[in-house]
């Protein structure tokens, strides 16, 4: 079955530009295109899709407007924004995505070839396009058809063979995270006590200024002060870190503390920063004194992060498929047997706090 999308953008060329690329793939058909919201909506009642791609500055109806009504009226259709890779452009992804946006893709800069542009725009967007076909093929999954997640919301599941954890206290939650993260972390911090005592460090895979965005919306909605993280800093307890968007997370013993250190080593399954590297530095760092959750995202980042944590001793936390936008990264985990745990995304605390918090 064929995912339907409808592009929207008041840029002729980019409309054309989107639909080219979206129907050289067989597994997509572009059923229509609109150059603003209102148009959008009118057409969706005939056109069904199942993803729209909407550009966030239009006139008459721009994106922030269209998704109000698309999360009211349209909730099952899936929507990717366009977004510029500026302050002002980061600003309004963030709001799109708690709005019920699943992902974005940045517009290329003005400054860039048109050749170049082209190419970066459909390695962006078509593999974020194609995960929600991936989605409705497979839309059955391992934890809803577990007979215990139905009674509980959570599932124990077969691990193999590693260390059993020891310690009472856990110091640190790693978090690994992709696509439809924000809205995930949003969800997660608002589960979260004031008097939380483990630091939180957080890979979400976003570029920059969208990173520290995210953070500045998490600190302000949040109960525990939310950073984009620094080289060198101290890691303070009750304190959120979120890797800055373009360089890797990791952390060291400094003596009686623990310090953040960032890098812009090549990247790691085309991330940067990555999940694996920020849990390889935890590993390390803390031991079993760590807990790491996997959540929402494509690919398989954090799944040989989470294997070298389990080698430790630390126990892994993932999402369920039922509540992830794309069961990739939490997916991988639970497959290669790594997976202690997995949990619906608001229960995700509760079963940290199961390890002993």
């Amino acid at each position: 079955m064929m995912l339907r999308i409808l592009v929207v953008d008041d840029s002729a060329l980019y409309r054309k530009t989107i639909s080219d690329i979206l129907n050289a793939d067989p597994a997509i058909e572009v059923v229509g295109t609109a150059h603003n919201g209102r148009m959008a909506l009118e057409k969706i009642p005939r056109l069904s899709p199942d993803v729209i791609t909407l550009d966030m500055e239009m006139p008459e109806m721009d994106g922030l407007a269209t998704l109000k009504i698309l999360r009211r009226d349209f909730n099952n259709v899936k929507t990717v924004v366009f977004s510029a890779h500026t302050e002002r452009g980061a600003e309004l992804t963030i709001e799109a995505l708690n709005l019920g946006a699943v992902d974005f893709v940045t517009k290329p800069g003005r400054n860039q070839k048109m050749d170049a542009s082209l190419e970066q725009m459909k390695q962006e967007l078509l593999p974020k396009i194609l995960a929600f076909a991936q989605r409705n093929r497979t839309r059955s999954s391992l934890a809803r058809d577990n007979k215990q997640q139905q009674k509980t919301g959570i599932v124990a599941v077969p691990v193999r063979s590693f260390p059993r954890p020891v310690v009472k206290k856990r110091q640190v939650i790693a978090i690994g995270v992709s696509t439809g993260g924000p809205k995930s972390l949003e969800v997660f911090f608002h589960s979260l006590p004031a008097s939380l005592n483990p630091a939180i460090l957080i890979v979400q895979h976003m570029p920059p200024i969208f990173t520290r965005k995210l953070a500045e919306q998490l600190g302000r909605d949040g109960k525990i002060p939310v950073c984009e993280a620094q080289d060198g800093e101290v890691i303070k307890s009750g304190h959120a870190y979120i890797a800055p968007g373009g360089q890797h997370m990791t952390v060291r013993n400094g003596g009686a503390e623990i310090i953040v250190s960032l890098n812009a080593d090549p990247p790691e399954n085309f991330c940067r920063p990555s999940v694996d590297v920020l849990f390889r530095s935890v590993a390390e760092a803390y031991g079993q004194r760590a807990i790491g959750v996997i959540m929402t995202g494509m690919g398989d980042d954090g799944c040989a992060g989470s294997r070298v944590m389990k080698e430790t001793g630390i126990p892994i936390i993932a999402q369920d498929e039922e509540t992830s936008v794309v069961w990739g990264m939490p997916g991988a985990v639970v497959k290669n047997g790594l997976a202690d745990r997995i949990s619906p995304l608001k229960k995700i605390y509760a079963t940290i706090c199961d390890y002993s918090l």
